[in-house]
């Protein structure tokens, strides 16, 4: 046999065999392929026939096929439920879910409410008058200042001490305090403390002011040096400037060890340190000998001068009488429901529009853009739901 090739390699005087002819389809097969429109069974209109009419077959003879009806059935769906629901009014139920309670400031409906009850209460019993009888077990109360006898003697000093007592008197009181405990744990001379000027209170008092400037010093011979003011020869290092003396940033809540590790070196090489603002410096976990100093300044040293202390003898001599109904008992307590600790405690009240207005603007003046930092979110709920909020004369 010989090979057939698709090329006419002998000059054409040789032709492949054709292949067979296929076979005839029958009368009826051909009847029924050309009697649907013949090539492809597609129906073809004239060229004379209206666009529109021509647009309407195009799309029966798609929508006749099985593809076709799978690709048009979602959009023709789609189409109805569009034209359904302008139609008919729609509406889709919604949960309305309320403020998480304890979030809002509602005592008044509150105090309504339990008044009655508070009026008809009849117990003798109270609470307040066994407070102070039963610390915690096992333990019982006992004075946290032992006082140093007066033959100890102090070492020499490290240095000075220059702090500057920031915030309201509560604050600076207990900023004074602090820094007893931290110059006697650097073996540095105190000098007395200034009080930060604030533009809130617009407060210009001094130390001797507000306090017994002569009883603080002697109280506190026997275990921290305390002087008025720094010596000359220091004062001409800083051009009789005491903000040129460094001024380091102890952040809050410092340590003990962080005191000793960081500040003393510093104490030992300049000879003197400030350290300003000073509120909340100091870690309230301290050593025993430490808290002792803390304690010693507070309840002690502290005293107010005779012009505060004569008015205050004549408050609590009017409270007395006026509560004769309870044998001269009375509770004395401190609000501090002020415009100035409202607003930075960003809480929220019942004032409306006005509160929030006089707010903004109170810690605008107070803080100069604190509370609008970029990223500070403040969620007045979550603090009034965490206590943070200041208690009202209401609550009280």
């Amino acid at each position: 046999m010989y090979a057939h090739t698709r090329l006419n390699i002998n000059g054409g005087s040789s032709a492949s065999p054709s292949p067979p002819s296929s076979p005839r389809r029958s009368p009826r097969q051909q009847h029924h392929r050309h009697g649907r429109g013949g090539k492809g069974g597609r129906a073809f209109l004239p060229h004379t026939s209206p666009p529109l009419q021509r647009f309407l077959y195009f799309l029966l003879s798609i929508l006749l096929r099985r593809h076709g009806l799978f690709l048009f059935a979602p959009l023709i769906y789609i189409s109805g439920m569009l034209l359904y629901m302008g139609t008919t009014p729609f509406q889709v139920p919604s949960v309305v879910r309320g403020p998480p309670p304890g979030s809002l400031y509602r005592s008044p409906q509150m105090f309504r409410k339990l008044w009655p009850d508070m009026k008809s209460e009849n117990t003798t019993a109270n609470a307040l008058m066994t407070a102070w009888q039963h610390p915690r077990e096992g333990q019982g109360w006992r004075p946290c200042i032992s006082l140093t006898p007066a033959d100890a003697g102090l070492p020499k000093s490290n240095g000075y001490l220059v702090i500057e007592a920031n915030g309201g008197l509560n604050q600076q009181r207990l900023s004074i305090s602090d820094a007893v405990a931290v110059a006697g744990l650097l073996n540095a001379t105190l000098v007395i403390p200034s009080f930060h000027y604030h533009s809130v209170w617009r407060d210009p008092s001094k130390f001797r002011d507000i306090f017994d400037e002569e009883y603080f010093i002697s109280t506190l011979k026997n275990d921290v040096m305390v002087v008025r003011e720094l010596p000359e020869v220091i004062m001409e290092r800083f051009n009789h400037n005491i903000s040129s003396i460094i001024n380091l940033r102890v952040k809050a809540w410092s340590s003990v060890s962080y005191y000793l590790e960081k500040v003393l070196p510093k104490l030992l090489e300049n000879g003197v340190i400030r350290i300003s603002p000073f509120a909340n410096r100091l870690s309230s976990e301290v050593e025993p000998s430490v808290q002792r100093l803390r304690c010693l300044a507070n309840y002690k040293a502290l005293r107010f001068p005779e012009p505060i202390t004569s008015l205050a003898d004549k408050l609590v001599d009017r409270m007395i009488k006026h509560s004769s109904n309870s044998d001269g008992k009375y509770i004395s307590v401190h609000l501090r429901f002020e415009k100035d600790m409202i607003a930075f405690s960003c809480c929220v009240y019942d004032g409306g529009k006005e509160e929030k207005f006089e707010m903004d603007v109170a810690r605008e003046k107070g803080w100069r853009g604190k509370f609008n930092r970029t990223g500070r979110i403040i969620r007045p709920g979550a603090l009034r739901m965490d206590g943070k909020c200041p208690l009202t004369p209401l609550e009280v």
